[in-house]
């Protein structure tokens, strides 16, 4: 599912999500190496028409695991122990954009951030086609949202004591 069908389907956790992956500029992201351990890397996330996309250096490990199992987890960067920034989370696997007008846009997107662009075709573009996801905030109040197409939005909140 891309980014635009999740946010119509969950628009509050969306917008949850878009928030921390926007303002950090920021994510962490799971892969699986080929001996089947987890491996944990650093992306910049890029929303480009509807999409969630991940940019990646050509060849990097990360990117080659994507390409041998593309199942990842996106996760935003919490920076504060308190909790209270909330962490996002979402599970899925990663479509290789290798060309066309995706691509492009992904480029014009990236120049008009950060005024830079990568050159082709020396590096990676993984869309990302979502299964699920997933919001805690750990603060007092404690809360979460999940989300997954056959159970739709799930809401908790902790019972104060």
């Amino acid at each position: 599912m891309r980014w635009d069908e999740f946010a119509e389907a969950a628009p509050e956790l969306a917008a949850l999500g878009e928030e921390r992956l926007r303002g950090r500029e920021l994510c962490l992201v799971g892969t699986l190496r080929a001996n089947g351990w987890p491996r944990i890397s650093p992306v910049e996330p890029e929303f480009v028409d509807g999409e969630l996309m991940l940019g990646m250096m050509w060849r990097s490990p990360k990117a080659l695991d994507l390409l041998r199992d593309p199942r990842l987890v996106v996760h935003s960067v919490v920076s504060r122990r308190e909790g209270d920034e909330g962490d996002f989370k979402l599970y899925g696997r990663a479509v290789p954009v290798d060309q066309g007008e995706r691509r492009e846009s992904y480029r014009a997107a990236i120049k008009a951030r950060i005024d830079w662009e990568p050159e082709e075709p020396d590096y990676h573009v993984f869309a990302v086609d979502i299964d699920s996801a997933g919001f805690v905030e750990f603060a007092p109040g404690r809360y979460g949202l999940a989300w997954d197409p056959d159970g739709g939005l799930r809401r908790w909140q902790q019972r104060e004591s």
